[in-house]
């Protein structure tokens, strides 16, 4: 009798006494319904924050705009909408301003992506190298990157200046005569390309650079083997081995161009001053969109440009997409 009583103190059942298959049947499908919110729940709940964040600062933003693109509404009285169906979209398309800032959007675009993305390729590979200090080239090519655009574009500004810039002073020492980068629409945007291209090329560098080194050795060891020189080891192993990063900063690319806005702006003198030129020479969409909307109190017409990028570059992406279906089929 006391060891039964003293196996009761300590938890244990006694002899002869049945067990509590219930309490352990419960406990062990408590464990698995445990073990199954933990296997399939874990990754939704690691995941919610990303799309919380999304549908709170990106989804409703982009809803939000679309309904105020379908009416007449202005800064000062967010509150009072006059609905006119599809008249922005039928106004910003006869818009000559519109197509202008599509022009120089493109143009500014392409000058700054193709070279950049050349030099970050070329740069890439160099860095991919055995070299002294290569950790100390590495993060310095990250440092335009961590540059603000206000900063950099205020350097860059008084670079290009016409009277004083170091620009005109090097043109000058040839024997050239000073350019009026401003003024000019050509030079203008290959200013404001340069200043893109000083804070992205390092960038871009990094992420192909990343890539090269997931490239095995062992291909370039049979490509050695095999008698190719530097040259062929890049263009038939390390572009081919990194196809797929160079479609991503392509993407990355276009998607910035679409959205370009802090360097023109302050090229153009800042919010309180010429906006995209005097003849609206270098005005891109962004800049379209801020005059329409902080200029001239037109929010309807400024989510309505908004929208048009947001169109633009889905209807790129769609027609890439086509294309390469065709060449596919037709190879």
């Amino acid at each position: 009798m006391a060891t039964s009583t003293t196996k009761a103190l300590a938890g244990e059942e006694p002899p002869g006494m049945p067990r509590r298959s219930g309490d352990e049947g419960t406990a062990r499908r408590r464990g698995a319904l445990l073990h199954r919110l933990d296997v399939k729940g874990a990754p939704f709940a690691f995941i919610a924050p990303f799309f919380i964040v999304f549908a709170a600062f990106s989804f409703y933003p982009l809803v939000y705009t679309s309904w105020i693109s379908l009416h007449d509404v202005e800064l000062a009285t967010l509150d009072v909408m006059e609905w006119v169906a599809f008249d922005n979209y039928v106004e910003l398309w006869g818009d000559s301003r519109f197509w202008n800032a599509l022009r120089n959007t493109v143009t500014i675009g392409v000058i700054s992506t193709v070279p950049q993305l050349l030099m970050a390729l070329g740069l890439a590979h160099l860095l991919n190298y055995r070299m002294r200090a290569s950790l100390f080239f590495r993060v310095a090519s990250l440092v335009p990157y961590a540059t603000s655009v206000a900063a950099a574009a205020l350097v860059f500004t008084m670079i290009f200046e016409r009277d004083f810039g170091m620009i005109n002073w090097a043109l000058g020492a040839v024997g050239i005569d000073p350019v009026d980068w401003e003024a000019d629409k050509w030079p203008a945007q290959v200013a404001i390309s340069t200043i893109v291209i000083w804070r992205w090329t390092g960038y871009n560098a990094l992420l192909y650079l990343a890539a090269m080194q997931a490239i095995p050795a062992d291909r370039y060891e049979a490509a050695s083997l095999d008698g190719a020189s530097r040259w062929k080891q890049f263009t038939h192993v390390t572009v081919p081995g990194i196809r797929s990063t160079i479609v991503f900063t392509i993407v990355l690319s276009t998607i910035g161009a679409t959205q370009l806005f802090g360097e023109p702006l302050i090229f153009g003198q800042g919010p309180n001053g010429i906006t995209g030129g005097a003849d609206n020479q270098y005005q891109t969409l962004g800049l379209l969109l801020y005059e329409e909307g902080w200029k001239n109190y037109q929010m309807g017409r400024s989510a309505t440009v908004a929208w048009a990028m947001f169109l633009l570059l889905v209807l790129a992406f769609v027609a890439q997409r086509v294309i390469k279906r065709l060449r596919s089929r037709t190879s």
